[in-house]
């Protein structure tokens, strides 16, 4: 069977794996999840209990989450090395580098964001602190990256790896929290140009609002929810 990618919205980290497929170019299927209504509802909990996307279903119809594992499972299936590299290499350990910081401590960086604006009942004096806490933590991971990204058009090379796939998914928060400006960090700002004019994270993009634009031909289409729960959920 194809491998079923689980893609969450709106704003969701795994747009970027999205991408990669397409990158990658192996045939693929898609479910889209909504993330504040049905991702919410009990039954979800049979394919991840920890309520969260991506979520992937293999080949073997197993259920394989965190955006890292489902990263490690396209690096092992890119046998011409489109999205990755010579596993015993220094730019794969650098790309293993990049991601890793991508999806932690720069995408932590935005909890103390989403707890404050998700918060339920409102809290003012706690949303203040938790503002205050994500914009510092946010600034200072941007800081980080900046001084990470070398001269090359996309994070690693002159294409966009799964490097470039970890953080396009989130680069994004930065926008929708209003923390800063993104041109306060020029590298960076550069490179999320680049991607987001990319045809591959233009049509994971559109996805994410309901445009089923077609992509480059290695998505064979959707698969509703309710049918993923039903023929690979846990009992």
């Amino acid at each position: 069977m194809e491998p079923i990618l689980l893609y969450g919205f709106p704003a969701g980290s795994s747009m970027g794996l999205v991408a990669a497929f397409e990158w990658l170019g192996r045939p693929y299927q898609l479910c889209r999840v909504d993330m504040l209504g049905e991702m919410r509802e009990p039954a979800y909990q049979r394919l991840n209990p920890r309520v969260e996307t991506p979520a992937l279903i293999t080949e073997r119809g197993e259920v394989l989450t965190e955006n890292l594992a489902i990263a490690a499972w396209l690096e092992a299936r890119d046998s011409a090395r489109r999205i990755s590299f010579d596993p015993q290499s220094p730019s794969a350990d650098r790309m293993h580098q990049l991601m890793a910081f991508i999806n932690t401590g720069f995408t932590a960086a935005f909890s103390p964001l989403w707890a404050a604006m998700e918060m339920s009942p409102p809290n003012p004096m706690m949303k203040d602190v938790l503002q205050t806490w994500g914009r510092e933590s946010v600034l200072k991971r941007h800081d980080q990256l900046e001084a990470m990204i070398g001269e090359m058009p996309f994070l690693l090379a002159d294409r966009p790896t799964l490097a470039d796939a970890i953080l396009i998914g989130v680069a994004r928060w930065l926008d929708i929290h209003q923390v800063a400006a993104s041109t306060r960090w020029p590298k960076l700002a550069a490179l999320r140009s680049r991607l987001e004019a990319d045809p591959a994270v233009i049509y994971a993009t559109a996805l994410e609002s309901g445009d089923m634009q077609p992509g480059n031909g290695a998505c064979s289409g959707h698969i509703a929810l309710p049918e993923v729960i039903e023929r690979f959920g846990a009992a």
